[in-house]
């Protein structure tokens, strides 16, 4: 009889049910029934995440007219903080590695996976690029318009030009076919990939602010109006890089 520590062992290089692992269902002792059930759970949330995969693949495949038409996911991050710059992204595949496996929503992941998804996708990608667009332009065109032309430039500034453009909630002036996709980030591989490259870019950016401005902690809330940030906002002021457009900062520099 194998031991309890044996099975650990070669299950955890199991990734398909096989006559032993069914053999060890019927096993009575407890440590094996753990370890089974362990294993069959981790099988099962590796079958969603491949079929979430495979669904967010046909979806972006399914807006094609021709087979070698290249689709571009385009996202941002950072709309409603009270500061920083907000970034876009714009993503191109031309084939998935298995790399890409587990990719999501980029609010759906953790900083750590973030970094890890965006280096993966700067690797596969056949064409990425990142635009930040500044808060003094944010305050000039509002932030609804501000986005759209940042979008735009992360399309245009592409090494390789698309056929279609998937577009998280947004339209965009450019005569690329497009789709706006509400809670595109979900059902799209193309725009959870932008919205990666997009928030992983601004957490950076906003980490070097908090260097510079380290009252505000941005490090963490990331320009967002928390409870913390509203607090050194009202004790030290607005700085260079608060939106002065937003309230309460609008009204705090009248």
């Amino acid at each position: 009889m194998e031991t309890v520590k044996n099975i650990a062992e070669k299950l955890k290089v199991t990734f398909q049910p096989s006559d032993w692992t069914l053999a060890l269902t019927t096993d009575q002792r407890v440590g094996v029934q753990k370890l089974v059930s362990s294993w069959q759970k981790r099988i099962d949330q590796e079958k969603y995440i491949q079929a979430q995969h495979t669904e967010k693949i046909q979806f972006d495949t399914s807006f094609k007219h021709q087979p070698e038409d290249l689709v571009a996911g385009i996202d941002e991050a950072g709309r409603g903080p009270l500061a920083g710059p907000v970034v876009t992204a714009a993503v191109i595949f031309s084939d998935y590695s298995k790399e890409l496996v587990g990719l999501n929503d980029s609010k759906q992941l953790s900083r750590i996976k973030r970094q890890k998804f965006s280096e993966i996708i700067k690797k596969h990608a056949a064409a990425y690029y990142i635009h930040i667009q500044s808060v003094e332009k944010i305050d000039t065109l509002n932030i609804y318009e501000a986005t759209k032309d940042s979008m735009a430039l992360s399309v245009s500034n592409l090494s390789i030009q698309p056929d279609i453009l998937l577009v998280d909630a947004m339209t965009l002036p450019t005569t690329i076919r497009q789709h706006s996709i509400i809670k595109g980030d979900a059902k799209s591989l193309a725009i959870a990939a932008a919205s990666i490259l997009a928030k992983t870019a601004r957490d950076d950016i906003m980490d070097e602010f908090d260097k510079i401005y380290p009252e505000y902690n941005f490090a963490k809330n990331a320009g967002y109006g928390t409870a913390e940030h509203l607090t050194a906002l009202k004790q030290f002021g607005a700085t260079g890089i608060h939106r002065k457009t937003f309230e309460p900062v609008k009204s705090m520099i009248r």
